[in-house]
């Protein structure tokens, strides 16, 4: 996903492995369960799974040491929140600057519902975001544009492609065991589903 930077030092160009989510939006389903008498409470305190952060921030510095050769650098930040706004219009600059103030390190607009409805299936679910620009709200940013960040988005096609296709490498290298103990497996130990899940 496309981020934009709530702080001066994650600039364009920047991959971040969030490892939280303030959510902000409305009118998207958030639950399976919405038939009367049914309800589901899973824990979301830590919304990523783990394994799947892991595995992403190894292929994104295993990608930014190999392009170091050529001297490029690109930072990897492993950790942060991401506020998920409805969009699709941008934040204004009282926003951008309420939402760093909340504890936001990037806004987007894709991530939620989408972690939240994993974690009720008990699916492991991750996000890379990429930086695309400095949110309005940062001292001296201009205002986002959609071919600022279009533009910046192509640019790093490949880049992202590459380090999503590693990660995904690595997470089906591990053993069954070990992906097995992952919490996000566990989601639903001990809570009464309303119908089957799949197996």
């Amino acid at each position: 996903m496309r981020g934009g930077s709530l702080v001066p030092e994650h600039g364009p160009g920047t991959l971040v492995v969030p490892d939280q989510i303030i959510d902000r939006t409305w009118g998207r389903a958030h639950t399976y369960y919405e038939r009367e008498g049914e309800v589901l409470h899973v824990a979301f305190a830590d919304p990523y799974c783990p394994r799947g952060r892991a595995a992403a921030v190894q292929a994104a510095r295993a990608y930014r040491d190999a392009d170091d050769a050529q001297g490029a650098r690109q930072h990897v930040v492993d950790g942060g929140t991401l506020v998920v706004i409805n969009g699709p219009r941008f934040s204004s600059r009282a926003e951008s600057q309420w939402h760093r103030a909340a504890g936001g390190t990037l806004v987007g607009m894709t991530t939620m519902p989408e972690a939240s409805l994993a974690r009720e299936l008990a699916l492991c679910f991750t996000t890379i975001s990429l930086v695309t620009d400095h949110d309005a709200g940062i001292e001296g940013a201009g205002a986002v544009t959609q071919a600022e960040v279009f533009a910046l988005f192509a640019q790093n096609m490949d880049r992202v492609k590459s380090v999503v296709a590693d990660a995904a490498r690595r997470l089906a290298a591990q053993s069954d065991e070990v992906s097995g103990d992952c919490p996000c497996r566990h989601a639903l130990d001990g809570i009464a589903v309303p119908f089957a899940l799949p197996q």
